[in-house]
């Protein structure tokens, strides 16, 4: 199947929709069931919201900014979020911890920090690039001498299936510095 037009909203539900269709069928499903009949719908709508990542620009999530004199760190801690493994389409959750250091009197709102993880986190993602696109975005788009992001999360690719350990948690780490040296190293936490 090609790429489907971006302005066909109505179209993208309908091929989903259709798609999950087969999927229950080559599973044996019967379609017809009633408690069946409004699922492919269902889960096209639940994957707007999922997967409504793609509708945003993290350039745009960031462009509002405040002038205020700042000479420490900036760290909000236990963001939550929930993504889709792009491995087995499958879920996968947990918390973030951003840290950045500001390098001018430049900040970005808080809450413009958790907007940028739903945007990262709402597309098909691992985890090792989620941490380091949130990471990168910010240094980017802000204007700083550090940052740092750490997720910790639970996949249930590695809970439900494969290995089936119910009690691991990955943790993932990406820092971004603007120049190594002694400036950086007093910015350096554990979180």
């Amino acid at each position: 199947m090609g790429t489907l037009n971006s302005n066909a909203k109505i179209s993208k539900n309908q091929v989903i929709s259709e798609n999950v269709k087969n999927i229950l069928l080559s599973l044996g499903e019967n379609i017809n069931r009633d408690v069946l009949l409004e699922t492919p719908n269902r889960v096209a709508k639940a994957y707007a919201q999922i997967f409504s990542g793609y509708g945003e620009n993290p350039k745009e999530i960031l462009s509002k900014q405040f002038d205020q004199s700042c000479q420490g760190k900036v760290i909000v801690k236990n963001i939550e979020f929930y993504s889709m493994c792009e491995h087995h389409f499958l879920p996968f959750f947990g918390n973030v911890d951003i840290e950045y250091v500001p390098r001018s009197n430049r900040i970005v709102g808080l809450s413009k920090l958790v907007r940028l993880v739903e945007c990262y986190s709402k597309r098909l993602q691992i985890q090792e690039k989620l941490t380091r696109e949130i990471a990168q975005a910010i240094f980017d788009n802000i204007s700083c001498k550090h940052v740092k992001v750490r997720i910790r999360a639970e996949h249930l690719c590695m809970k439900m299936r494969g290995v089936k350990n119910q009690n691991s948690v990955a943790e993932t780490e990406h820092e971004v510095f603007c120049e190594r040296g002694e400036d950086n190293k007093s910015a350096l936490t554990t979180f």
